[in-house]
Formats: structure tokens, sequence, C-alpha cells
């Protein structure tokens, strides 16, 4: 594939590459999204805005210069402690696996970050992983960040992003490290086209963490523990969906981890409420909520493309590099899209020993499996 360097959204010529459940493969222009949609379809997205959540800075017991990526934290609400992954001297114009270390850390070392000023709390199982406290207020922090982060970048794209470039046309709270880029796809006129054609949308809120670190070791942890909230009115409307047997849609990877892991949680309900995803989903998951996703194209072996394992098998996922290689796909964050059904091996993979799934109420209601396919 192709790595695509600029940073537009919703390219004239994006393109999206479609496997329905029975494996048929096909090919559109990516704003051509809605027309694969049904009456009934519950269409569900991260409406998180990104962080600028790269900080150069100095290390300031050796004085070397360091950039410090943000990549996590416990809560949403939570602005002053993080974990966060440090490189050495550079900037995103070299490819993060060629990039430095940073000197060697250690509990209580300060790093100066511009305006702000950053305490290691302890090494998180690498060298270069650590817990990191600000100093300052929450609105310190903020105003810190506003001022002196950067998008975190990668050198595909080589003119520096501005953090506009990375929020989605429907982002809302700044949690996210990274874009929720298979947002990209969605403009208003689409949501009202969506909206015309009986097809239900909704939004949660998951704090999407680094795609690469570009250390092996590191990147076998991605993706992180990443909090993630879904509102009141969302939980309603994919019971809505359950109850009808309609199908539920998600945009981006971070959606499908929010609604399993609460899925996995309450027995294929998915209640509201704020959470913090811990799971890692893959050709051996069973999708309880899920029906198909829209996703960016990913590199075989990186987090994003193992939980598509969990829609499609190995050898679809190979017929789906070949085509994506041979049509000239982009990857990357602003590069074109799959959209996967959910391959027919799932279908009938999710009944419950007692034939429902329980509400957090105490209502019982159809699992999914229990609905015909026709029509769904």
């Amino acid at each position: 594939m192709i790595a695509a360097s600029f940073p537009v959204q919703r390219p004239c010529d994006a393109k999206m590459l479609s496997v329905d459940c029975h494996g048929n493969l096909r090919h559109h222009a990516r704003s051509e999204f809605a027309d694969l949609l049904r009456p009934g379809d519950l269409v569900i997205a991260n409406d998180a805005a990104t962080l600028p959540a790269s900080l150069s800075g100095r290390h300031s017991r050796t004085g070397r210069q360091i950039e410090v990526r943000l990549a996590g934290r416990d809560s949403l609400d939570e602005v002053r402690q993080f974990s966060a992954v440090v490189f050495g001297e550079g900037d995103f114009h070299t490819r993060t696996e060629d990039r430095s270390n940073p000197p060697a850390l250690s509990p209580g070392d300060l790093l100066e970050l511009g305006c702000l000023r950053g305490i290691v709390i302890r090494l998180l199982n690498h060298p270069r992983f650590i817990s990191l406290q600000l100093d300052g207020s929450p609105q310190q922090v903020w105003e810190g960040l506003a001022r002196h982060g950067r998008p975190i970048q990668y050198s595909h794209v080589p003119s520096p992003l501005a953090v506009w470039d990375t929020w989605t046309p429907i982002a809302g709270p700044p949690v996210a490290f990274e874009p929720p880029s298979a947002g990209f796809v969605l403009d208003w006129s689409m949501l009202a086209c969506m909206r015309a054609r009986k097809i239900r949308f909704a939004t949660i809120t998951h704090a999407a963490g680094l795609s690469s670190t570009g250390d092996p070791e590191l990147d076998a942890l991605l993706p992180l523990p990443e909090p993630y909230r879904i509102p009141q009115s969302t939980a309603l409307m994919i019971q809505h969906a359950q109850v009808f047997c309609n199908r539920i849609i998600a945009i981006g990877t971070t959606v499908v981890r929010a609604l399993e892991h609460t899925a996995s949680m309450f027995e294929g309900a998915v209640p509201s409420g704020e959470r913090l995803a811990t799971q890692r989903l893959g050709a051996t998951s069973r999708l309880r909520i899920v029906d198909a996703i829209l996703s960016g194209t990913h590199a075989r072996g990186t987090s994003h493309y193992e939980l598509l394992r969990a829609f499609v098998d190995d050898e679809m996922l190979g017929r789906i590099d070949q085509e994506l290689n041979a049509r000239g796909y982009r990857t990357h964050e602003f590069g074109d899209s799959v959209f996967l059904e959910r391959a027919d091996k799932h279908v009938h993979s999710m009944e419950q020993p007692h034939g429902g799934d329980r509400l957090s109420h105490g209502e019982i209601i159809p699992v999914k499996s229990a609905c015909p396919e026709e029509g769904k």
C-alpha cells in the first residue's frame, strides 16, 4: 500500500473496499459508504477530539533534548498523570523505528516540556515507557498543552500537522492521543443522508491511543488500556438495535473495543458508563455487539490489523491485502478505508446459556443470534 502523505481527511478520490458476510469483495468510492447501509442500521462513531500530545523538551538531569508522547491515562477526566513514551533527539521527520533513545530515565527525573514540568513517577516495563505526572493545576496543564503541545505525528506526513487536522468533524471532548481517524469519512452531508434513509447514528467517547512506537517490545503492548464513555442515549439505541435485530456498525477499531469490552462485562448488554478497555481483540475473539466495521487500511502485525481478524479469517485478510496493494490503496490515518461485515462463521457464535442478554435493570432481550439473517 501507499503511505498517505497529505493531511486531507476526505479526498475526492478516497477509496473503500467492502467485504460482505458471505465473502464477496467489492471496490467503491468512499463517499458511497452510506450506500452500504440499510434502514434501521445503527452507526456508532468515536467523538473524541485529539490532544496535542507530543511535547518536546529537555531531560533536566542530563540536559539532553527529548520528545514525550502522552500515551494513556486511567480516566477521561485525568489531566495530570499519564503514561508516556519518551524519544531522544529529533522529531516526526525521522521514522519512529530510527529515532534515538532518550537518556536513561529514573523515578524522580524532571522533564522540562516548554511551559510544563513533568516528573517521572516510575518506569512501566520498558526503559522508554514511563508514568509521568505534570505539575500544576488542571487549568495550567490544559494551557500548557495548548501552548506547547503538538499532535503526535509520523514521518509519512512531511509537513507539520495542525491540531485541527486531527479532529474529525464530530470531535468533542479532547481525550484521544491519536485521531480516531476512521471517523474522517463522516461529514454533515453524509450524516444527513443517513438520517434521511432511517439509519441511526450515535457516538461514544474513547481515548484512542498510540498506533506505533517504533520499538517492537513496546508495540507488543499495544493497544494500551484506554478509558471510554458510553452515553445513556447510545446505550438505549444499542438496546433498540438488539431488540429489532438491526445491524450495529462501528466506525473504527476504538468503537469495537469499547462496545465489546462492555459486552464482555455485562453478558452481552451495553449499559451506559465510563470504563477502561483492557482487552485485545483478534482471531479468537467472540464479537457480541458489532456486526460490521469501517476502518482504515492497516499493516499486518499491528494491533489494528489484529482486531480485524475478529471479523474475517486470515484467508480473507490475505485476499484483502492483495486487492489493496494491487489497486494502490493508501494507508495510515489519512488513507483509504475498508468496510468489513462479520463473517458467517461468527454469526451464530454468540448464544447465551439462557437464551438472552440481561440488561443492567433486569430486562431480558433476545440475543442477536436469534434474529433472522434476512433484513438484518
